[in-house]
């Protein structure tokens, strides 16, 4: 089916053991359009007491005479193939309700989508590979590891990818033999709940997946739960702080997060491209309209170039069209919500009054919705708010080196570390430069080229484990160790 800007909202309650329910409390929220402003659903508001009934149900399917439990762990990677053929099918609807309630254009959406439905066909792939060793220990003994499921795990889900996003826990989880209660964001929660559908219709056993919409409380009370064994949490690096604070207050659970970034993306005079790499650096600082962990916003410029940069970038941005989402000429469609849309436009002022210069941008767009400029800074110092803190809006911070050592100094100076890149024709450099940047990923002559197959995550700040790629099934795991004596006779 083609996209439409009126997709039908087939799913707005809360999903437990593979059946739609009210909240306990009988309280709702509304879904909101960033593009218009309008509400398009009101959806069922989970809290403490369906989060327990949701952990319950997790907890049941998690026993070991549950289903399953007790299903060939190949058979765990059928459902997930199952899964992402169902995902593909209804891929352009998926994409219209991620639009109407993300505010991204969907062809966006779409690409969103299908990257999920890769990640749950590599997720499958591990199913039954998921091994452990003989060890020739000490001893007289046989020694072996087993990898087992965590057991249930809590999903957290933010508003920027939300699609993606869920899919990503929920893929690695279940390969692992999880059972997952996801808590999608309140800006963004009806692909999420479309989600639940598409599990229970491919054939998931009840409890397995378990959607519960909602507020802050809901978060809590995942995290703060004693029979939640791990929570996976997408997200501000502040609230990473109070997750980890709650995990370790409840039952000491394992916490993965994937939090901020304010990632250093290096230009270098010698790169022969300085078209391309203006275009491709610009798209890096604001993709997704420049709400993404990992968008490149401090822009480290050569100085013999950097004029030249500032002058490309200012024509770049001015020719982004920023839009309805579902017209085929936009690049940018509206934040979020109007919470964000201020926050990103009181760190535009703070940048222009802390002295950096404001080359093109920085108003909010006189129509309905949330729409903000593409903005670009020139003249950026690393004490300035817009150097330091992440602004999470298309607003590309750039700022002036001279020696590659500078740069590298300068790019490690956050307390952040998720994505980082460089522009240069000297691979040498770029292979120094990759080794010395402390950040979780490091791209060369591109930027955020994420797979299935290549690990994401964060240094410092920036969060804990990785999610994708040959690591992203471990967080999910327990490693148990196996002894046995052995006879020093044959009886």
């Amino acid at each position: 089916m083609p996209f439409t800007k009126t997709p039908e909202v087939k799913f707005t309650q809360i999903f437990i053991n593979n059946e739609w329910v009210n909240s306990v409390s009988g309280k709702t929220f509304e879904a909101v359009n960033p593009a218009t402003e309008k509400v398009i659903a009101v959806v069922q508001e989970g809290d403490a007491a369906d989060v327990d009934k949701a952990v319950a149900a997790a907890k049941a399917a998690f026993g070991f005479d549950a289903p399953w439990r007790t299903i060939d762990a190949s058979a765990r990677g059928v459902f997930l193939y199952k899964l992402a053929d169902a995902i593909e099918e209804d891929v352009d609807y998926i994409a219209s309700l991620e639009s109407i309630d993300n505010g991204k254009t969907p062809s966006s959406a779409k690409g969103d989508i299908q990257f999920a439905a890769k990640v749950l066909r590599y997720n499958a792939g591990y199913a039954d590979k998921l091994h452990g060793y003989t060890i020739p220990a000490d001893g007289n003994i046989f020694a072996l590891t087993r990898l087992e499921p965590v057991g249930v795990v809590g999903g957290i889900v933010p508003w920027n990818f939300p699609f993606q996003l869920a899919v990503m826990k929920l893929a690695a989880a279940l390969a692992a033999g999880c059972t997952v209660v996801l808590k999608p964001a309140e800006q963004t929660p009806l692909s999420c709940l479309y989600l639940a559908h598409l599990t229970k219709k491919v054939g998931f056993p009840p409890g397995v997946v378990n959607v519960v919409p909602g507020f802050g409380a809901a978060g809590a009370a995942l995290v703060n739960h004693p029979k939640v064994d791990k929570v996976s949490f997408t997200g501000s690096t502040e609230v990473g702080r109070l997750i980890l604070q709650g995990a370790g207050l409840s039952n000491l659970k394992r916490v993965s997060l994937e939090l901020g970034g304010k990632s250093p993306l290096i230009v270098c005079a010698d790169y022969d491209d300085l078209e391309g790499a203006a275009a491709a650096v610009q798209d890096a600082a604001l993709f997704n309209h420049g709400q993404c962990c990992c968008a490149g916003t401090r822009t480290f410029v050569q100085a013999e170039i950097y004029d030249k940069f500032v002058a490309l970038s200012k024509k770049l941005a001015e020719k982004r069209t920023v839009g309805d989402p579902f017209d085929d000429s936009t690049v940018q469609g509206p934040q979020i919500d109007n919470e964000q849309t201020s926050r990103i436009l009181e760190l535009i002022e703070s940048g222009k009054s802390q002295g950096a210069t404001l080359v093109t941008g920085g108003k909010r767009i006189d129509r309905q919705g949330f729409y903000v400029e593409p903005t670009v800074f020139a003249d950026v110092t690393d004490d300035m708010r817009i150097a330091k803190e992440e602004i999470f809006g298309p607003v590309q911070s750039i700022f002036k080196f001279h020696t590659l050592e500078e740069a590298v100094r300068r790019a490690n100076d956050t307390n952040y570390g998720l994505g980082s890149g460089i522009y240069t024709n000297n691979i040498s450099n770029a292979l120094m430069v990759a080794q010395q940047l402390q950040a979780g990923s490091v791209w060369i002559n591109q930027y955020m080229p994420i797979s299935a197959q290549t690990p994401f995550g964060g240094f410092k700040e920036s969060g804990h484990e990785r999610e994708l790629g040959p690591y992203g099934i471990e967080p999910f795991l327990e490693k148990k160790t196996i002894t046995v004596a052995i006879p020093k006779k044959i009886s």
